[in-house]
Order: C-alpha cells, then sequence, then structure tokens
C-alpha cells in the first residue's frame, strides 16, 4: 500500500522531519514502513495495517505542529508509543502477546483501563489485591511494545524480601540469592515466550530482570521498565527508581498497598509516589478492584472475607 499526505505547513518541514530526518527514521523502524519526502508530500508505504498508522502518528505530529514551531523526539515517541498500541488505530486492547496459543486482552473494565494507561502515558501506578493481573498485564504490554519497536529493552525490577533488600543471610551466589524475589516476572516471561527465546533476549540484554537496588546510577532509554511490588519501596528507593527513567521510555509500577512489608512505620514509596504526583501530566494512576481478579474463583472469595479496605484515594495517613 503507498499513502501521499500532503504537508500542512512545509514552511515547518524540518521541525516535522527532525534533525537528519530522525522523526521519520523513528516511524520507519517502528513500523517498517518507507516514507520519502517529495515536494510537499510525505510517500508512505509498505503492509496496509502499519502505513495506516504511520499515517496517524504523522497527522499527530502535524496537529502538535499547529500549536508549536518544533517537535522533540519525546513528543514524536509519545504518538508512536499510543498509536503502536491500537487496533486500526483506535484501541489498546489488542495486545499482540499470546500465552497458551491465545492472545493476551483485558477480561475486565478495569484492566481495559490498565492498558490503555500504559499505552497512552509515559508512567503508569497501578495498584490492585492479588490476582487482578497488575504483573501479568504489564509484562504482556511491555513484550508487545517491544516486539512493534517501540522499545529496544525491557527491564523488570522487585525489591528483594523488604525494602533494605539484606540477601546476605541466603545461601548460594547472588543469582541464587535474588531468584526466588524475581521468579514471578520470570513466570510471566515464560508464559509469553519459549524459554530459548527469553534466555537468548536475557543474554543479549534485550530483557533484564533485577532487584531494584541494582537500578542505582543508571539511565534507562528506549526501555519498558516495570518495578513489581511497589509497596515494598522506601519513599526514597521510589524516587531512584523514578528517576532512572530516561528518553522514549515509559515506567510501569505496580503494587498492592493493603500488603506493605515494610518495618515499624516506614511509608510505603508506592502511595508516597501517587500523592506527590498526582495530577502531572504524562503520569497516569488505575485502581484495580476485587472485582478486577481473574486467577481462581476461590481467589476473590479469599480477597472479600478479609476485612474491606478502602481504595487509595480516600484512605487518609
Amino acid at each position: 500500500m503507498q499513502l501521499n499526505i500532503s504537508l500542512e505547513q512545509p514552511e515547518k518541514k524540518l521541525a516535522l522531519f527532525g534533525s537528519a530526518d530522525r522523526h521519520l527514521r523513528m516511524i520507519r523502524e517502528t513500523f517498517g514502513v518507507q516514507v520519502v519526502s517529495r515536494d510537499d508530500e510525505l510517500r508512505v508505504s509498505g503492509e496496509n495495517d502499519q502505513v495506516g498508522k504511520a499515517a496517524i502518528v504523522i497527522e499527530q505530529m502535524q496537529k502538535t505542529l499547529r500549536r508549536q514551531d518544533w517537535l522533540s523526539a519525546e513528543d514524536v515517541g509519545r504518538a508512536i508509543g499510543s498509536t503502536s498500541a491500537r487496533r486500526d488505530g483506535h484501541s489498546a486492547d489488542d495486545i499482540d502477546v499470546y500465552a497458551g496459543g491465545k492472545a493476551i486482552r483485558a477480561k475486565t473494565p478495569g484492566q481495559q483501563r490498565y492498558l490503555e494507561a500504559i499505552f497512552t502515558h509515559d508512567l503508569t501506578f497501578c495498584l490492585g489485591p492479588a490476582g487482578t493481573g497488575k504483573t501479568y498485564l504489564a509484562v504482556a504490554a511491555a513484550a508487545s511494545i517491544l516486539k512493534r519497536g517501540g522499545a529496544k529493552r525491557l527491564v523488570l525490577a522487585r525489591p528483594a524480601i523488604e525494602a533494605g533488600e539484606r540477601l546476605g543471610f541466603l545461601p548460594g551466589d547472588l543469582q541464587a540469592k535474588v531468584n526466588p524475589y524475581l521468579q514471578p516476572l520470570f513466570d510471566a516471561l515464560h508464559d509469553m515466550m519459549d524459554f530459548e527465546q527469553v534466555k537468548r533476549f536475557m543474554v543479549g540484554n534485550v530483557i533484564e530482570v533485577i532487584p531494584l537496588a541494582f537500578m542505582r546510577g543508571r539511565t534507562l532509554n528506549e526501555a519498558v521498565v516495570i518495578l513489581d511490588e511497589a509497596q515494598n519501596t522506601t519513599p526514597s528507593q521510589m524516587l531512584m527508581f523514578l528517576t532512572r527513567l530516561g528518553r522514549e521510555s515509559r515506567m510501569i509500577v505496580t503494587g498492592d498497598a493493603t500488603q506493605v512489608d515494610l518495618p515499624g512505620h516506614t511509608p510505603s514509596g508506592l502511595v508516597d509516589a501517587i500523592r506527590k504526583l498526582q495530577g502531572i501530566k504524562g503520569i497516569a494512576t488505575v485502581e484495580l478492584e476485587r472485582t478486577d481478579i481473574v486467577r481462581h474463583k476461590l481467589v476473590q472469595s479469599i480477597v472479600d472475607a478479609y476485612e474491606p479496605v478502602e481504595p487509595l484515594h480516600r484512605r487518609k495517613e
């Protein structure tokens, strides 16, 4: 398929294309299409679906240039990220990742909101009880973004044991010490990819599964970064994690505010961050409820049997 797109403001061609055609290159690499400039037009060719998505991104870019005279790589990355995640350019419920031969889909309205938030925001917080798919859907969405070229790396992190991450008393080398606490992330990955593919990606540093403490001092560019069990981070650890966000990257932070294992009266970094960052553009918060539990039917009954806890936004310190 070939599509010709007229430039609304030819005088802003440099801003639209980016320095050394960087923005066009991002579109080419993400959607696998050819984008060629001819006079005051862009000629996009490739598979029908991908050409359509590239056209939507270019339209969003031109729309942004109606309001301003420049485009950053982050602007283009956001347009690509939101469009890559849509089915026919309109829905985020079609993840091209499979488990057991079946495509992974949102099973509840809450899960649908969660996926929409991931695909349209640079930073997404998700809270909810066990069994609501917080981690599983985050990994599935990240794998889909990786597959479509929206990111070059997938980084999964988890606090080990408690906020202090004291691993020394455990037997074995470092890998043996941290593996039990990272296993849920490996389980989700292995559901969606075969063992050899996961191994190959890890050897090639495309996928990295690490304890939270190992992220200090790093900047993660062009990556999808997931922090699981974030309720067991302290505010300082959460700040450390959030400031790892690099260019053209997005973060997903998951946790259950009712299952904080921090010692004494140490505040949860997850709860603290959501309150401090509320209302900032580019950040979404999704709260999943007991009705979003999709594990064995008994899990919801077990959660219901315990003392009900008000949603985070209605709780007081």
